[in-house]
C-alpha cells in the first residue's frame, strides 16, 4: 500500500480484527501504520490474542478504541474497553468513545445488525472515526 500511495496508512479493525490491528501496530517496527482505529474490541481473557492480553505499550501509533455501551457480545465487554486506552502508554495519542446513539437491533448480538456492529449509529461512528483519523486528539 506505501509503494502505491504516499497517504497514511491506518490499520482498523472490528471485534476479531481488533486482535490483528492491535498485532499489527505492535509488530510495526519500520513505522508503516499512522495508526490504528479498535472498534468493538475482544477483551474477552480467555480468547487467545484478545487484546487486553497483548502488548499494548509497544503500541506507538495514535490508537482509537471505539466501543458501543449496549454492546452484548460477551467477548466484547463495553466495561473493559477503558482499560485498553489505559495500557497504550507507548502511543503519543489515545482516546476511548464509548457510542450511546442507535436502535433497530436484532439477531444475535455478536453480529453486526446489533449494538456489536453500531445498528442505527453506523453514519455517525464512521463519520467521528474518519474525523478523529484526520486529527488524533485525547
Amino acid at each position: 500500500i506505501k509503494l502505491r500511495s504516499p497517504l497514511p496508512v491506518w490499520a482498523v479493525g472490528t471485534s476479531m480484527g481488533t486482535i490483528s490491528a492491535a498485532a499489527a501496530a505492535i509488530r510495526d517496527r519500520e513505522g508503516l501504520l499512522a495508526g490504528i482505529v479498535l472498534t468493538s474490541s475482544v477483551t474477552g481473557y480467555r480468547v487467545q490474542g484478545a487484546v487486553p492480553r497483548q502488548k499494548l505499550p509497544a503500541i506507538r501509533v495514535p490508537t482509537l478504541v471505539v466501543h458501543h455501551a449496549r454492546d452484548a457480545c460477551k467477548l466484547c465487554a463495553p466495561h473493559e474497553a477503558k482499560n485498553i486506552a489505559e495500557e497504550l502508554t507507548g502511543a503519543p495519542v489515545s482516546k476511548t468513545v464509548l457510542v450511546t446513539a442507535g436502535s433497530g437491533e436484532s439477531g444475535d448480538p455478536c453480529e453486526p445488525m446489533h449494538f456489536h456492529g453500531y445498528i442505527g449509529a453506523e453514519r455517525e461512528v464512521v463519520d467521528m472515526i474518519a474525523a478523529w483519523i484526520v486529527q488524533p486528539t485525547r
